[in-house]
């Protein structure tokens, strides 16, 4: 295993990292190398690795990850191995293992009691001083490397298996002191970087946008009460961070829990999650058809507010963060014109006061999908030791901080003014967690925490008529001009985002909008719908000049475009059919997403278009290239509204296009119309300009289907 470690020269990041955090850090793509087949966390690979691999001395590294190797190799409990390692500890008689352990109180024999997950042993009697110093095994179960030992006994009541040791695989040690001291050798951007190559990101492959959104998801580990939702297209790593980051976050799969697990159990008293953990994160928990209770929803929306919950008449306070991570349907100007940004939630959740307890939506079609070249090869803190840095830093609040340099308009609400506070001292603990920058380094942050809560309150005015718009906008102390903070899709589609609602009261009280000054919305908005119309009546005059006929191309001509071959016939379409068995290869693949391009200039950008591609399998060396390339290519267009889908059929032979407008275009050669020329070559203007490339010889039949 060890094999797959590459040397690799340390750029002037990692030996700062390396030389100011010593024993903390280690070379991220060590765990992809040692993870194999065992289902653990990231947090307990890296402590193990902490332990015995935070060294950028190859030959020590190699020795310490082969040591973590071995470790997991003899410890770590896969579930199909159960028997066999019950088996150890009876010969031997006791044993070591790595394993998710959970604890109950059995009230008839008054003593707790340990389930292990893979090892699927259970009633295995656990002290009550363990129970006592690790309390979050009573609740949904911590990852622990334990010794356990076999001794049987003819008591009915006796189970043989006897808890020796526990240990939890985390840090346990503050270390906040000497990470704050060591901040200021680094410049903002390194910082960022830092925190990127830390949750295991190549921050060089990311805008300084993407790179801030990132953080944001983590702002929930290190702001104690904070309301999060994040919903987008799939694969683009939402749920991640929450299951793999922190062993003091939880992520509940499915979206759906009971008041009893979430909160308090009131038949027996115990403490649900929130009593227990700093973020509790619900997966998957977009879907119309997820049910919740009544209860549950009045009883978050109360938490949320107020940070507290019931058991029995007492009240009780509780500080973890809530987290909704879910998927989209949709594309963003499809939700804008036909409904709001919320309405994958169920509708239990869909409610305007749920919602106004929100304090920031991450715009999840901003993310790319995860590719694996996406992830560093550079160092980062060990994700459990900065977890317990985050952990801690909840004590601190620099809220006051914007107070002190800002001031938000009036217009807002107490919940905008909280949500807008929360994330920016959430995201000055992340980049200046000394509390020392400048007006102009905290600008950007309280930019991007305002657009989170704007995002949240342009939709509740959408969902809730009766929701007073206000004013998105800031000034800096001591004078200055006031500032308009926008969302990006209300700059893209202005307008769809306004459509329907009233313009925003400025603190004078006069019209104004989000945009830069109340003279400019209206002409700024009938302009858009101009251009949209423009738009419109533009895919109609080409779909009506659309004509039955035949079109053949000689070879090494030039000026043969997709645009001039498909437009008039896919223009106002919005599902198209590729039937083609050869799109097997790299070339050929980017042939459809050249064609994806011109769908896109040519059909309703308010409507999301179905292309469907049928081809056959590429030879066995390059079939998973090719289906991921051909996923790569989904992953792409689906934000721009064109929804690609693909099937292998090895019994292809035509070659057609087929929309449903009726048309049906038989290509002789497919898409694949081109000479060949150098693609890897950037500088080369064939590469973006198709008019430039010669032609082989081909027809295409255009025909209407009856």
């Amino acid at each position: 295993m060890t094999n797959d470690i590459e040397p690799r020269e340390l750029d002037e990041l990692d030996r700062t990292i390396t030389e100011r955090f010593p024993g903390v850090t280690v070379r991220k793509d060590l765990v992809s190398n040692l993870r194999g087949n065992a289902l653990v966390p990231t947090y307990v690979l890296e402590f193990l690795l902490s332990r015995y691999a935070t060294t950028t001395d190859e030959q020590t590294m190699r020795s310490g990850v082969e040591r973590v190797s071995q470790i997991l190799e003899e410890h770590y409990v896969h579930r199909e191995e159960a028997n066999l390692v019950q088996s150890k500890i009876r010969e031997k008689g006791h044993y070591r293992v790595i394993d998710r352990v959970q604890v109950s109180l059995n009230e008839k024999l008054d003593r707790y009691e340990a389930s292990f997950s893979n090892l699927q042993i259970s009633q295995v009697v656990v002290d009550p001083a363990v129970v006592k110093a690790n309390e979050k095994l009573l609740v949904s179960g911590i990852w622990c490397m334990c010794d356990i030992g076999y001794q049987y006994t003819n008591d009915k009541d006796e189970v043989p298996w006897q808890l020796r040791k526990l240990q939890p695989v985390q840090m346990s040690r503050d270390d906040r002191a000497h990470y704050l001291e060591e901040r200021p050798h680094f410049s903002t951007e390194e910082w960022i970087d830092l925190l990127m190559q830390s949750i295991g990101f190549n921050p060089a492959l990311f805008s300084d946008r993407a790179k801030l959104l990132h953080l944001v998801r983590m702002v929930p580990f290190v702001e104690r009460n904070y309301n999060l939702v994040e919903l987008g297209p799939k694969g683009t790593g939402k749920s991640h961070i929450y299951s793999e980051f922190s062993p003091h976050g939880v992520l509940i799969s499915g979206g759906e829990i009971s008041v009893a697990k979430l909160f308090v159990n009131n038949a027996t008293g115990h403490i649900g999650l929130v009593g227990y953990w700093d973020l509790v994160a619900f997966d998957e928990f977009a879907g119309k058809s997820k049910k919740a209770g009544k209860d549950l929803v009045d009883i978050m929306k109360n938490y949320m507010a107020n940070k507290t919950f019931s058991r029995g008449g007492e009240m009780l306070p509780g500080e973890a963060s809530m987290v909704f991570v879910g998927n989209t349907s949709h594309t963003v100007p499809y939700m804008l014109k036909n409904s709001d940004l919320f309405e994958e939630l169920p509708p239990q959740y869909h409610d305007p006061a749920f919602l106004d307890r929100v304090h920031y939506y991450i715009p999840g079609w901003e993310f790319e999908q995860i590719r694996s070249e996406m992830f560093t090869h550079g160092y980062g803190f060990v994700v459990d030791y900065l977890a317990e840095i985050l952990h801690n830093m909840r004590d601190v609040d620099y809220g006051p901080l914007l107070d002190e340099h800002f001031e938000l308009s009036s217009t807002l609400s107490t919940r905008d003014k909280d949500g807008i506070r929360k994330t920016f001292s959430g995201l000055m603990k992340l980049i200046y967690p000394t509390g020392e920058a400048t007006e102009d380094q905290m600008e950007p942050l309280l930019r991007c925490a305002i657009e989170g809560r704007k995002r949240v309150k342009d939709q509740l005015c959408r969902i809730d008529s009766t929701m007073t718009p206000v004013e998105f906008t800031y000034k800096r102390r001591g004078g200055g001009q006031v500032n308009a903070v926008h969302t990006l899709e209300e700059n893209d589609y202005p307008e769809l985002y306004f459509r329907g609602q009233k313009q925003p009261q400025s603190d004078e009280g006069t019209q104004m909008s989000s945009t830069a000054s109340p003279k400019a919305v209206k002409p700024a908005m009938d302009k858009a719908n101009d251009t949209e119309n423009s738009q419109l009546s533009r895919i109609q005059r080409l779909a009506n000049s659309a004509k039955v006929g035949r079109r053949k191309i000689e070879e090494n001509y030039r000026g043969v475009t997709y645009d001039g071959l498909f437009a008039p016939y896919i223009a106002g379409t919005t599902e198209i059919q590729i039937i083609d068995s050869y799109i097997r290869r790299t070339y050929q693949i980017r042939n459809v997403a050249e064609f994806l391009e011109t769908v896109y200039k040519f059909t309703d950008h308010e409507q999301e278009i179905q292309v469907h591609l049928s081809t056959g399998k590429a030879d066995p060396q390059y079939q998973q290239d090719q289906i991921e390339q051909l996923n790569q290519l989904a992953g792409i267009f689906q934000p721009y509204g064109i929804n690609f889908t693909y099937e292998f059929d090895d019994n292809l032979h035509d070659r057609f296009i087929i929309t449903d407008t009726g048309w049906e275009l038989n290509l002789g050669r497919g898409l694949d119309i081109y000479q060949r020329f150098n693609t890897k070559d950037g500088l080369d203007p064939q590469v973006r300009v198709q008019s430039l490339r010669r032609t082989k010889a081909f027809t295409i039949h255009y025909d209407k289907r009856q």
